[in-house]
């Protein structure tokens, strides 16, 4: 009898385990060893560990779900557990995140990091998971300084006047290049390569790595340090994954979230480092700018654009 109840205390017990078991996709539309998707790695590498194989993980790095907003998508409905997003696509969910959004809110990148560390970070997580956007915001991965990358120099705002320049196909950003008195264009990534081969656009503006994977540098060798953007990217997880978590799981995934957090920026900073030198023995020159007038420039699309955050806006400036 004893060894009866044994054996079934036993099928219990694989039945139970294997219920809580979970695999969870993760999608990044960044290449395999980018920052991000290399912290994911080692983020679902640890949890695997911590939950003794209860959480196990499947990564799709290089877009192979599908877009940004599909893979959103798909995780709304849980067919995609997890992945890392940039703020445009939450934004018309929730606009609060728009305040990370609008030109020059960061003094530069040190400071969007504390930004981020501290409890407007957690604030802004918070306003994601409690929205209808099905969706828990868990930690923020560091998307990178955006500058601006142009066919002939850009030493001064002057000389950025009539420019036909790529940006993210965001209102706030047209408005915020038009305000510096450059064309602001909205287009795809992919098209951008050919559109600076064929004059179509004079250029365009992101990180040094993106510069130099998207071979970008070949046409625009004019690199101007504006740091008008500096974007920190929401790793999310489905909701309806979230509420299968047992609590403890709950709290080892915010946890590990919050390490990937702190060692995305490690690696960030040096692929940053390398991508400049990279981009710098390839001819490229980097210029560096009076951001004041840049600043002021864009005053009336922060003014626009913020006025909902104009006290979260102060709490950011007070940040040192």
């Amino acid at each position: 009898m004893d060894f009866k109840r044994t054996l079934l205390a036993a099928a219990l017990f694989t039945l139970a385990s294997a219920a809580q078991a979970l695999e969870i996709k993760f999608a990044d539309v960044h290449p395999d060893g980018y920052p991000t998707v290399v912290a994911e790695k080692n983020m679902g590498a640890a949890l695997t560990k911590a939950s003794n194989g209860e959480l196990t993980f499947k990564f799709f790095p290089g877009g192979v779900l599908g877009s940004e907003k599909e893979v959103v998508e798909q995780a709304q409905v849980g067919a995609v557990q997890m992945a890392r997003v940039s703020l445009g696509i939450v934004g018309p969910v929730v606009p609060d995140v728009n305040v990370f959004n609008l030109p020059f809110v960061f003094r530069d990148q040190a400071h969007m990091r504390k930004v981020i560390d501290g409890e407007i970070g957690d604030e802004i997580l918070a306003k994601i998971t409690d929205s209808e956007f099905g969706l828990v915001a868990l930690a923020w991965m560091d998307g990178g300084t955006r500058n601006l990358y142009t066919k002939k120099p850009v030493r001064s705002i002057a000389d950025l006047k009539g420019m036909k320049v790529r940006v993210q196909g965001n209102p706030l950003f047209i408005d915020a290049f038009n305000a510096m008195g450059a064309n602001g264009i909205a287009m795809d990534t992919g098209e951008i390569f050919s559109a600076l081969q064929t004059g179509v656009i004079d250029g365009a503006e992101n990180n040094p790595p993106t510069l130099l994977e998207h071979n970008h540098y070949q046409n625009a060798k004019f690199y101007t340090l504006t740091e008008h953007l500096i974007l920190p990217e929401p790793i999310v997880m489905s909701k309806i994954t979230w509420n299968k978590l047992t609590p403890a799981q709950q709290v080892m995934v915010k946890d590990a979230a919050k390490v990937a957090q702190a060692d995305e920026r490690v690696l960030w900073d040096a692929k940053s480092a390398s991508s400049e030198a990279k981009l710098k023995a390839a001819g490229v020159e980097f210029i560096t700018v009076d951001k004041k007038p840049f600043y002021e420039a864009t005053a009336p699309v922060r003014e626009k654009y913020g006025a909902a955050y104009a006290d979260i806006i102060q709490r950011i400036d007070a940040v040192e």
